[in-house]
């Protein structure tokens, strides 16, 4: 008989599953994106804006309440803030330029990046098959952005597919680099620290974003429903994809080279 308690006790398994549900929600965040380009709402940063605010209410609270200092310098996370929110911006910003698929296999990118930024710094070692597989993983986006190179006579190709191809490549190394240095957070500093304070610079860093060059496209929104039912959907997938990434490395369930590894099967 199954014992449900080895099970739930496996870190394999969790991992599994929780890359599986990590999937799901990747698709709706890229899904609700693609609508909101197509229906001509340019506004990437205030589209990740509410998942820095949950995460500074939630983490700034049990941070306020436990009365302890930083454990790391200030500005090591304002960094992160700057990379993490850059990384988003990347990526959003790169569906008014090219198709959901080309940009959801691209954003696999992520993966070797992961790989040699914490082989470099985290001393990590990899056997060879997944080395292999990383290689494989790199001709597949080597193809994708070939087949876009010869998009222009396709439908729904994007109005610049290459623009938008080097955006997701961009975006997905930024997210590699803010994964790789919240698993070194959560290994040498506090990991509630590390979330409350990713969470407050990301909200400050987004605003001021938003303020400059995100303003006037917010005026000019028609908010109807087309337009509120894609942003909510997004708001709250994208809220709950980066909790979920998040505490995945925080509770140290499995690596973030593993993290990536499994959103892209």
């Amino acid at each position: 008989m199954v014992n449900l308690k080895e099970i739930m006790a496996n870190k394999t398994i969790i991992g599994l599953v929780l890359g599986q549900i990590l999937s799901l929600l990747i698709t709706s965040t890229g899904f609700s994106s693609s609508e909101l380009a197509r229906r001509g709402i340019n506004a990437p940063t205030s589209q990740s804006l509410a998942n820095y605010v949950l995460l500074a209410i939630v983490y700034g609270g049990i941070l306020i309440h436990r009365g302890s200092g930083l454990k790391a310098r200030w500005y090591y996370y304002l960094l992160l803030g700057v990379v993490d929110v850059e990384a988003n911006y990347l990526v959003v910003k790169a569906y008014q330029y090219t198709s959901i698929t080309s940009i959801m296999l691209l954003d696999c990118w992520a993966i070797p990046s992961v790989i040699v930024l914490t082989w470099l710094f985290l001393k990590t070692r990899y056997r060879f098959q997944k080395i292999a597989g990383v290689v494989i993983c790199v001709a597949g986006l080597v193809l994708v952005i070939f087949s876009d190179v010869h998009a222009a006579d396709r439908s729904q190709s994007g109005s610049s597919p290459i623009k938008g191809d080097f955006l997701v490549l961009a975006g997905a190394t930024l997210y590699a680099v803010s994964n790789v240095s919240e698993e070194f957070f959560v290994k040498t500093a506090d990991r509630i620290e590390l979330m409350a304070m990713l969470g407050l610079f990301g909200a400050i860093i987004s605003g001021i974003q938003i303020a400059i060059l995100e303003r006037e496209e917010l005026r000019s929104i028609h908010w109807s429903s087309g337009s509120v039912i894609p942003l909510s959907m997004h708001t709250y997938t994208h809220a709950h994809t980066n909790t979920l990434i998040r505490r995945s490395i925080m509770t140290k369930l499995i690596s973030v080279s593993i993290i990536c590894a499994l959103i892209a099967n």
